[in-house]
């Protein structure tokens, strides 16, 4: 049997998840439909978003300084939810990433990454 909190909705229902001698999954405790889909997505394919941040460098590619009042870090995240076991290797991926500033909230950082359907986008605007 395994335990889990549901966060699809604000009940955060306790849901337990049992499965019998055939394979047949049965999850108990939801209060609401979103619960066992929650459930069956957490156990086969968990995913989640993911949030970092990159290295900032100016348009001449030096890092900014204390006087730039710029930050050396610019806040990313992905625009879906990624598989839980290959966000290791995204970060890999994301550590090697540099954005320059100025940039807008939105713009793409990495597009498809790893080959999924997900674009890894800047969460904040900086210096535009």
């Amino acid at each position: 049997m395994q335990e889990l909190i549901c966060i699809t909705c604000p009940m955060g229902c306790h849901l337990s998840v049992d499965t019998d001698a055939q394979g047949e999954m049965k999850v108990t405790g939801n209060r609401c439909v979103r619960g066992e889909q929650y459930a069956r997505e957490e156990i086969f394919n968990p995913r989640r978003v993911v949030t970092f941040t990159c290295t900032a460098v100016l348009p001449d590619g030096s890092l900014p300084g204390p006087s730039s009042n710029l930050p050396r870090r610019v806040p990313v995240r992905t625009t879906a939810a990624f598989p839980k076991e290959r966000i290791p290797e995204l970060l890999d991926v994301l550590r090697g990433i540099t954005v320059r500033l100025p940039v807008a909230r939105g713009s793409v950082v990495l597009e498809r990454a790893l080959g999924m359907e997900v674009n890894v986008v800047v969460s904040r605007s900086i210096g535009a």
